[in-house]
């Protein structure tokens, strides 16, 4: 891990996003909530924000953090067809949250496929990628 001992606790914020792409069968059923897994949106969201909180669990040299926000939110989105993963983390410490925000959104889009895949196996996790981080020493990042 890299030693972040004498660094500055600072407020930081971290949003990803990500999608997954699906057959129209599918997107119709998860928008008309006729899954036999249940309510996606739901189950998902609450996924992403347990693989927030365990992210320095799943990846090696990740420091834990003590999350004071998290926040996954899921939409269908037409265009794909399928859903569009947003998180946003906020945390009051000596390091980032990109990983924190990043792995909410993985999770969240594994759980989609896991709920889903009865009617569609062909579904594709895409995109996922870091779309803001703010505070801490190498200062803020906008990708949109």
């Amino acid at each position: 891990m890299v030693n972040v001992s004498r660094k500055q606790i600072s407020q930081r914020v971290a949003r990803a996003a990500g999608e997954v792409v699906m057959s129209n069968l599918a997107y119709e059923k998860i928008r008309e909530g006729e899954l036999k897994k249940g309510d996606v949106f739901s189950v998902a969201e609450i996924a992403g924000v347990m693989g927030a909180k365990k992210t320095s669990s799943l990846v090696p040299l990740c420091h834990p953090l003590i999350l004071d926000q998290i926040s996954v939110m899921i939409s269908l989105d037409d265009e794909l067809p399928g859903v569009h993963i947003t998180s946003h983390i906020e945390v009051e410490g000596k390091t980032g949250a990109e990983m924190e925000a990043l792995t909410a959104v993985t999770i969240a889009a594994l759980t989609i496929y896991d709920m889903v895949k009865s009617v569609d196996k062909s579904m594709r996790i895409q995109n996922i990628r870091l779309i803001e981080k703010r505070g801490g020493s190498s200062g803020d990042v906008l990708n949109e």
